[in-house]
């Protein structure tokens, strides 16, 4: 459904991406690695905001390029997200709905349902500059979610929040996980164990190793040494022997 083949991403004689090859279904993906692995670039080129340099990515087979059911059926949330503060939480999906080219009979739908899947129906009235900083994140989320679209990307989804905000981050992939493809890039690892059906390690622009979280783990085996040792290793565990390859 969703591919990307030999990518490369440079900027001036910065070298960023280096021959990415992914391919997508269905499912939970997490994109784990360090700060400065590319995960952001990766994800800024799969939901077409910069042109790559070499390489290809295709939607149903086609090139994402130009694509108006791709455009259709993206739902993004990077990682700096900013809102219209002296709107309503109402009023600024509703602005977003207009960009996503909703039509008008659904549009009341569409934002009371985001808004309720995100457990802000209650804000929907409130100004965004009365909203707590996870409560913009879920809006955030809920912005993403508009139009139903078949990809959802979130790009650092839990940085800065709290442990409570985090576990209702969890659940609402658990609610709207369901025929969708949804990718989640983060650098903390118990971010993606519970949650992802695949995971997927970058670092210095290329992709280290794809796999399941018991993929992950194997690669931990018979290299971690002390107290560690006697236990069965942790996705954390194969994640540091990935990177650091050990």
């Amino acid at each position: 459904m969703f591919e990307i083949s030999n990518l490369y991403k440079s900027f001036k004689k910065n070298q960023v991406l280096k021959d990415v090859s992914l391919s997508f279904e269905n499912g939970i993906y997490g994109l784990l690695g360090p700060n400065g692995a590319g995960k952001t670039t990766l994800i800024r080129c799969m939901v077409n905001l910069y042109d790559i340099n070499k390489g290809v990515i295709k939607f149903n087979g086609l090139s994402i390029d130009n694509n108006d059911e791709f455009l259709s059926n993206i739902g993004y949330l990077p990682q700096k997200f900013g809102l219209f503060k002296e709107l309503t939480a109402y009023e600024n999906l509703k602005y977003f709905c207009i960009l996503k080219k909703i039509n008008k009979d659904r549009m009341d739908d569409e934002i009371k349902d985001c808004l309720k899947a995100v457990n802000l129906e209650d804000r929907i009235n409130h100004k965004v500059s009365t909203l707590s900083g996870g409560m913009i994140r879920r809006l955030g989320i809920a912005q993403a979610i508009l139009g139903k679209p078949r990809i959802i990307i979130f790009d650092e989804p839990t940085a800065g929040l709290d442990p409570e905000e985090r576990i209702r981050f969890k659940n609402i992939l658990t609610q709207i996980k369901k025929d969708r493809l949804i990718i989640i890039s983060t650098h903390i690892v118990e971010d993606i164990e519970a949650s992802c059906d695949r995971i997927i390690i970058m670092n210095d622009g290329r992709v280290l190793k794809s796999g399941s979280a018991k993929e992950i783990k194997s690669a931990a085996i018979g290299k971690v040494y002390g107290e560690k040792s006697k236990l069965k290793p942790t996705v954390e565990d194969g994640y540091m022997c990935i990177i650091k390859r050990i």
